[in-house]
């Protein structure tokens, strides 16, 4: 197996800062696919507070947010994000992500997936994670699907991005253990 070229952990104040310039440097790249986000979204600041909630999202088994670090330098690079847990009888979440449109096209994405999807059926006990991505993102759904997702169908008319009502692919991947 090849040397693991990024990592993933929960997000720390202290990265508040790498957050929100990533976030600001790759606004319009990320809004072709995402709603848009208000303008304080973009500040130290509220990635602060983001970061705060998603501390007592985890602790109260809601959400669970990392970022995406290079290995070599742990500069972060990206986020990924495992949301609607759901417990009882579906034992699910969905998935979501943001990389740095400079470290678009290299694999660390599928990576980071691969490690979030880990323990989410290691440490969360997870049975099943879906993700939705717009059609016009044949990228980001290659992500999930090199990362061993499925293609289940389309969501039609599922989120609003720029004013329009657009569908998106859902693709899930299930946990192989029987067992959970």
């Amino acid at each position: 197996m090849s040397e693991q070229r990024v990592y993933v952990r929960f997000p720390e104040e202290a990265d508040a800062a790498a957050l929100a310039a990533m976030y600001a440097r790759n606004r319009a790249f990320f809004e072709q696919f995402s709603p848009a986000n208000p303008d304080t979204y973009y500040t130290a600041e509220h990635q602060r507070e983001i970061i705060v909630q998603r501390g007592s999202d985890r602790e109260a088994d809601r959400r669970y947010a990392f970022v995406v670090c290079l290995a070599e330098n742990g500069d972060v690079i990206g986020s990924v994000d495992l949301s609607f847990i759901t417990r009882g009888a579906l034992q699910s979440g969905m998935i979501g992500y943001s990389l740095d449109q400079l470290h678009n096209g290299k694999g660390y994405m599928t990576e980071a997936v691969e490690q979030v999807v880990r323990y989410a059926f290691e440490e969360l006990k997870l049975h099943r994670i879906t993700g939705e991505v717009s059609p016009r993102n044949p990228g980001s759904i290659r992500v999930l699907e090199k990362a061993g997702f499925h293609k289940e169908g389309i969501s039609r008319s599922n989120v609003k991005i720029n004013g329009v009502w657009e569908d998106h692919q859902v693709l899930a991947i299930i946990n192989p253990d029987p067992d959970i």
